[in-house]
């Protein structure tokens, strides 16, 4: 598994995601929904059906978020623990779960 630390010069670190093309696959059923919602909105849709939508993008972000969390904890994680750097890995770690929680 690729690691996030592979820094380019002039930009943030980068990683490739194992799963890459499934994650945009998602990202585009959202990004549909989304535009789905605005247009619920401008249909004037009832209130609560344009709520349980927004309720289902945030979930289908969240399982997002989750993979996204899973590949990093295996690839990043593990590499920066067997490499030593427990304290800044582990730091990292709980500021991102406070995030996206």
């Amino acid at each position: 598994m690729q690691c996030c630390d592979q820094e380019t010069p002039g930009s943030d670190k980068l990683v490739v995601q194992p799963n890459k093309s499934a994650l945009l696959k998602r990202l585009a059923r959202i990004e549909g929904q989304v535009r789905g919602i605005s247009g619920m909105i401008d249909g004037d849709r009832y209130c609560v059906d344009v709520l349980t939508q927004i309720a289902a993008v945030k979930s289908a972000l969240d399982a997002v978020s989750l993979q996204l969390l899973e590949n990093h904890m295996k690839g990043c994680v593990a590499q920066a623990l067997r490499a030593g750097d427990a304290t800044g890995v582990v730091t990292e770690l709980i500021d991102v779960v406070k995030k996206v929680r």
